[in-house]
């Protein structure tokens, strides 16, 4: 078989099953250039190196590309349509992003969306953003009622299901959390509104914030932001104000070890009882 032809029977018969459709038809449009004519024989490191030069990204964007294309070989082995299953040699997974916002800066991007969009919609995302630690897909698809589209907030009870009942759970874990009390306040407001999503523009939900959000950040002369800043910065705030990595690890849906390595030496707790010993006067 050729790599379109497993990359084709893996968007018809299981793309529609992931959580996130149209990032298969993204990954698809990427690959089916360079790998469309090739055969199975011909995935090994040196053609996946070759890809990656050929695209020109991130190592993040062609580890996501690649991990699209060992999933179809993966499926195609599963369903029988091979014997054997390559497997796709990924680039070195890039270092995680330092980049978060100071008050100040999540001040002046709030504002820059509030002044430039009236309907307030992009400001809507960054607050719950900023409060939860949500990712953007999820956040798009919240309502204030349950729905067949994505989580809703319950503001009876005070908590944000970021996951719908009919929803694949999948690595990016989206597990349901208490709702701040600013938050809540914001969110009680908009519903009282007659909003029945939680980020929509002239009665309909948002489907993405990518060029909004782009504005915005140009106008708040930031550099280097993009919306998942907005859950770094949630996190890295949670963790300066004392929260504790289990405790934030459960709230933010991102596992202890993602928050100690990538997050915790925000915490003023961090290594502080290495420190102490170091510090201690020796008897």
């Amino acid at each position: 078989m050729t790599c379109e032809e497993v990359l084709l029977a893996y968007a018809e018969e299981y793309g529609h099953t992931v959580a996130a459709p149209q990032r298969v038809g993204y990954a698809l449009a990427a690959l089916l250039p360079f790998w469309g004519s090739l055969k199975l024989s011909h995935v090994r490191g040196e053609t996946c190196r070759r890809y990656a030069k050929f695209r020109g990204r991130s190592a993040g964007t062609i580890r996501r590309e690649l991990g699209t294309l060992q999933a179809a070989i993966n499926y195609a082995h599963r369903e029988g349509y091979v014997t054997s299953a390559p497997v796709v040699t990924l680039p070195e997974k890039p270092e995680p992003r330092e980049r978060w916002l100071t008050r100040d800066e999540a001040a002046r991007l709030l504002w820059a969306a509030h002044r430039g969009h009236k309907a307030g919609h992009l400001a809507r995302f960054i607050l719950i953003a900023l409060y939860t630690g949500t990712r953007k897909d999820a956040i798009l698809r919240m309502g204030f009622a349950p729905n067949t589209v994505g989580g809703w907030f319950d503001l009876e009870r005070g908590i944000m299901y970021r996951r719908g009942a009919d929803e694949r759970q999948t690595k990016k874990r989206r597990t349901p959390a208490p709702i701040p009390r600013q938050l809540a306040a914001h969110l009680r407001r908009w519903r009282a509104g007659g909003a029945a999503w939680a980020v929509e523009y002239q009665g309909g939900r948002v489907g993405d914030v990518k060029r909004a959000f782009a504005k915005a950040v140009s106008e708040a002369g930031l550099d280097g932001v993009t919306p998942h800043t907005l859950k770094h910065t949630a996190i890295t705030w949670a963790l300066q104000n004392g929260a504790s990595t289990w405790d934030a690890a459960g709230f933010f849906a991102t596992s202890p070890e993602t928050i100690e390595r990538v997050y915790g030496h925000h915490s003023p707790a961090h290594q502080r009882s290495a420190v102490a010993a170091v510090e201690r006067a020796r008897k």
